[in-house]
């Protein structure tokens, strides 16, 4: 029997990841998560979270100051533990994300938090079946 697919769920928002943990998990995903300000704080070893659920896709929002939550998914996506993982990257602003990202082959899509949640939840389905260009 396969395991089914892992999402990590990477937000500053407890509500936001409730939102996408209920349909994702509908469709059969184990839902991870953590939050982004954790992680940078240190409060949560990344690592070790990557080594013990090891995501086929990382649902990451890139909030307000973006720049900053920008230059911790760069680290994120820097450690080996992510070589093979898609991002699905979320923001208020996709548009300013999309030009921080540029054509980081990584990235499966960039979407706006307002748009459709059934969008969002098909882009993590869709990435968590495409492989990983690196």
């Amino acid at each position: 029997m396969t395991r089914p697919p892992t999402v990590a769920i990477v937000n500053t928002s407890p509500d936001t990841i409730e939102l996408l943990r209920q349909p994702l998990e509908r469709a059969g995903f184990v839902v991870v998560s953590c939050y982004t300000y954790d992680i940078r704080d240190g409060k949560v070893d990344f690592q070790a979270f990557l080594d013990m659920h090891h995501p086929q896709v990382i649902a990451y929002d890139i909030a307000v100051p973006y720049t900053k939550n920008f230059r911790l998914y760069e680290h994120i996506r820097s450690i080996p533990a992510v070589e093979h993982t898609n991002f699905v990257l979320t923001s208020t602003n996709a548009r300013v994300v999309q030009k921080l990202v540029g054509r980081d082959d990584k990235v499966y899509e960039v979407i706006d938090r307002k748009e459709d949640l059934d969008r969002i939840i098909q882009a993590i389905k869709d990435a968590s079946r495409a492989r990983p260009t690196r």
